[in-house]
C-alpha cells in the first residue's frame, strides 16, 4: 500500500492485488492490536542482512519522522511506549485506514481476494494471472512478505517469483521467534511457565536487555525474540540480574546475613519462583555461612552468565518476521529494482532485510515501499 500510494501520487496508474479478503492483516495484529508503526531509533545498524549496508539508502530517504508526519496528517493519536517504540493510542485499524486513504487519494485500484496463479514476462511487460482474470503492466512490485504467520495467509510466493526471474534467495528462517529446548532445561522452563524477568540475552557481541518469559516450550519475551534472529545454533547467554555483581552481592550477604537461605536471598534479585528453582540448581540450597567464595562465584555465574542451548524455535507459525529472503545482491538499494530484470521490484519483508523487534520492520516496509514507488 505504501508503494502503491507513492506511485499513484506521481500520476502512475496502479493496481494493487491482494489474495486476502481485507487489507493489512499483519498490521491489524501488530503491537497487541495497537500497531507499533515505527521506531524513532530505526537506524541501519538495527537491521539484519547479508549486506548490512543495503537498507541505508531507503531508510535515510524515508525516516521515522516522515511516517510520523503522515500519522499526524491523518490525526492518528500515538504515544512512545519504550525504547523508541511508537504505538497508536487507539487501534491498528487506524494505520490500515491511513494507508487505504492514501491509496484512494492517489487513485490506486485495489482488488482483494485475487489469488495469483502465474507471473510471466514477455519482454514488453509483466502478465499476472489470477482467478479473476489476467492483468498486464510495465512494472511489477513484489510486496508479499515472507512465510511468517501462515495463518494470516503468509507464504513464500515472493521467493517463487524471484527465482523464476533468476534472483537468488538467502535462506528464509523464522525471526523474532520463541526458542525451544529439551532435557532438563525444558523441565525448568515448564516449572517456571509464566514467570517473567528483566534480563540480558547475548550471542557474542550481540546483546539485548528486555523482558524474558519462561514458557511450557522454552523461552520467549522481547529479549529472547530479539536474540533469536541472530541464533544459528549453539549457546545463548542469559544474565538474569543485569547490572548486579551477583558474586560480590552474595559475599556481602554472607557477611551480613550468614544464616539466610540462598533461595530467600535470591528472591531479592529474582522473582520468587525463579529464585527457588535456581537456588537448588546452583548449590544455594543451604545457608550462606556454609558456602565458600568459590561456591558463591559459581552460583553467581549461573545467574549472570547462564548458558543455554536451544534445540530450535517455534517456527514460522509463531515468528513475527522472516529473516533472509530475496538476495539484495540482485537489487538496487536506491530503487529496490532487480538489476537484471528491468521493471521488477521487491520490497519489505520479501527482501533479505530484517529489523529488530519494536517497529523497525514497519519502518523498512514504509521506506522500501516509498523507494520503489518513486522509481516505477
Amino acid at each position: 500500500m505504501m508503494a502503491a500510494a507513492t506511485a499513484g501520487a506521481r500520476g502512475k496508474r496502479v493496481l494493487l492485488l491482494d489474495h486476502a479478503d481485507e487489507p493489512g492483516k499483519k498490521i491489524l495484529i501488530s503491537g497487541g492490536g495497537r500497531c507499533n508503526f515505527t521506531n524513532i531509533g530505526a537506524t541501519p545498524d538495527r537491521f539484519l542482512s547479508a549486506n548490512p549496508h543495503f537498507a541505508r539508502s531507503a531508510l535515510g530517504r524515508y525516516t521515522p519522522a516522515d511516517f510520523v508526519a503522515l500519522v499526524e496528517k491523518h490525526r492518528v493519536a500515538y504515544h512512545e511506549k519504550t525504547l523508541g517504540q511508537l504505538f497508536c493510542d487507539g487501534s491498528a485499524r487506524q494505520i490500515v485506514a491511513l494507508l487505504v486513504d492514501e491509496c484512494d487519494a492517489a487513485h490506486v485500484e485495489t482488488r482483494l481476494g485475487h489469488r495469483i496463479s502465474a507471473v510471466d514476462h514477455d519482454g514488453g511487460g509483466f502478465r499476472v494471472a489470477t482467478d479473476h482474470g489476467d492483468f498486464t503492466a510495465s512494472a511489477l512490485i513484489l510486496a508479499t512478505g515472507g512465510p511468517a504467520i501462515p495463518k494470516l495467509g503468509a507464504t513464500g510466493f515472493a521467493y517463487d517469483v524471484a527465482r523464476k526471474f533468476g534472483l537468488k534467495i538467502v535462506e528464509p528462517r523464522p525471526g523474532l521467534v520463541p526458542l525451544t529446548f529439551s532435557t532438563d532445561f525444558l523441565d525448568l522452563c515448564r516449572g517456571l511457565s509464566g514467570v517473567a524477568v528483566d534480563a540480558v540475552t547475548s550471542i557474542g557481541r550481540t546483546v539485548f536487555k528486555e523482558a524474558l518469559l519462561f514458557t511450557h516450550r522454552g523461552l520467549s519475551g522481547p529479549a529472547i525474540l530479539q536474540i533469536s534472529s541472530y541464533w544459528h545454533g549453539g549457546a545463548v547467554t542469559l544474565d538474569l540480574a543485569p547490572g548486579t555483581d551477583v558474586g560480590a552481592w552474595l559475599r556481602d550477604r554472607r557477611r551480613t546475613r550468614p544464616r539466610a537461605e540462598g533461595a530467600t536471598l535470591l528472591g531479592e534479585l529474582l522473582p520468587s519462583r525463579l529464585a527457588s528453582a535456581l537456588s537448588t540448581r546452583l548449590g544455594l540450597g543451604g545457608t550462606l555461612a556454609n558456602l565458600n567464595d568459590r561456591a558463591l562465584d559459581a552460583a553467581a555465574a549461573g545467574v549472570s552468565a547462564f548458558s543455554v542451548i536451544p534445540t530450535g524455535t517455534e517456527g514460522f507459525a509463531k515468528a513475527e518476521v522472516t529473516t533472509g529472503g530475496i538476495d539484495t545482491a540482485g537489487l538496487s538499494s536506491k530503487t529496490m529494482g532487480a538489476t537484471a530484470v528491468p521493471g521488477l521490484y521487491a520490497i519489505g519483508e520479501a527482501v533479505d532485510v530484517t529489523g529488530w523487534l519494536g517497529g523497525y520492520n514497519f519502518q523498512w516496509a514504509w521506506a522500501s515501499g516509498v523507494a520503489a514507488g518513486n522509481a516505477v
